[in-house]
Formats: structure tokens, C-alpha cells, sequence
């Protein structure tokens, strides 16, 4: 396995970069997104919630890999082309941002609405209230699910070697074709998971305990 690593080290080396890349761009865009749809959920206007609802079921409801085929073939031919990482990125943050929006849709609901009620009496906006005072408190209520929708998303970046994305599981796929090792080269690949969804994991643990401690 150590001389595998070390004959191909630049090709995992570069797959790591760009899982690393695809990660923290879907994580950024789909807490956003998902954000945004979990408060358009409740919002009073009609319009605006049930579109955001239309948005989480559809895609929580249909494959990742399904969304990233459609960026990746569908949209080239009507409009602009997007490459592999770029088609897999894209679907990945908007299949991650629904599940986010339910979410955090989850924690905001469970505030007591008293809290919005007292913002509101304050002076505080709706959107000053939701931003400084309910969703802080939400996203401390969902740090556990949050933090494993996270983990998920690096684990669904695999979705890229599908389209050609340049992932750690795309260079994974060339090594293991080009050596036929395919057990130690999956084992490194696995490894090179471990290393991004591991501190990850721990990450939210710690913030979990200590916005525990301050509660």
C-alpha cells in the first residue's frame, strides 16, 4: 500500500484538492441556500413558502446523481457548458441545501415564538429578529444533524468521479484501472475521506459542548 501512495502520490494528492474544493464550495452555497429556503418555508407569503417547499421536495425526493447528470449533459445542450467539477458542485450544493433547509427549519421552529414576538415589540425588523436573534439560536439546536448533513456532502463528492470531476474517487477510479490493486487503492482513497469528515465530525462535537456550556 505505502509504495502505491508514493508511485502515485501527485495523482492523490491533486483528487484530494479537489474533493477539498467541491466540499467546502457545496458546504458555503447550500448552508446559504438552505438557510434561505427554511426561512422562505415559513414564510406568510403564500408564494414565496410553497415555492421554497416545491424546492426542498423535489430535491430531496429524486438521486443526487440524477441532479449532476442534468448539469453535466441536459444544460450543455440548451444553454452553457459546465465541466465535470463544475456539473457535480453544483448538484451536490443544491442537493445538500435541501436537506439543510429542512433542518434548520427543524431548529427555527423550535424557538419559542416568543422570541420573535418580544424582537418584534423591540424594534427589531422580521429579518433583524431572524438573523440576530432566532437563527443563532436555531443553528445551536441543530448543530448535531447539521454536522452530519456536512459529513454527508463530503461523502457525496464521490458523486464526481460519475462526470469525469477530478475527485479523490475519480483518480482513485484511474489508479485502480491502471494497477488492477484495487484493495489498497480504495483503502487510501477511503483514508483521504477520513482525513476531511474525521476533524469534521470533531468539529461539531466541540460546538456542540461548548454552546452547551454557555446555554
Amino acid at each position: 500500500m505505502l509504495t502505491l501512495f508514493q508511485t502515485y502520490t501527485p495523482q492523490f494528492i491533486e483528487g484530494f484538492k479537489y474533493t477539498v474544493m467541491a466540499s467546502l464550495i457545496a458546504l458555503f452555497f447550500s448552508l446559504v441556500i438552505g438557510t434561505l429556503m427554511a426561512i422562505f418555508q415559513l414564510s406568510d407569503n403564500p408564494l414565496i413558502k410553497g415555492l421554497a417547499k416545491a424546492y426542498v421536495e423535489f430535491f430531496r425526493n429524486i438521486p443526487l446523481l440524477i441532479i449532476v447528470m442534468f448539469f453535466y449533459v441536459v444544460v450543455p445542450m440548451y444553454w452553457v457548458t459546465f465541466d465535470g467539477f463544475q456539473a457535480g458542485t453544483i448538484g451536490l450544493t443544491i442537493y445538500t441545501s435541501a436537506f439543510i433547509a429542512e433542518t434548520i427549519r427543524s431548529g427555527i421552529q423550535t424557538v419559542p415564538k416568543g422570541q420573535m414576538e418580544a424582537s418584534l415589540s423591540s424594534g427589531f425588523t422580521y429579518s433583524q429578529a431572524m438573523r440576530y436573534i432566532i437563527l443563532p439560536q436555531a443553528f445551536k439546536i441543530v448543530v448535531p444533524p447539521l454536522g452530519n448533513q456536512f459529513i454527508n456532502l463530503v461523502k457525496n463528492s464521490s458523486i464526481l468521479a460519475m462526470v469525469a470531476g477530478l475527485d479523490i474517487m475519480y483518480q482513485g477510479d484511474l489508479i485502480a484501472s491502471e494497477t488492477f490493486n484495487t484493495f489498497d487503492t480504495y483503502i487510501i482513497v477511503g483514508l483521504f475521506y477520513l482525513v476531511i469528515t474525521l476533524p469534521l465530525s470533531y468539529l461539531m462535537v466541540y460546538l456542540e459542548r461548548r454552546w452547551a456550556i454557555r446555554s
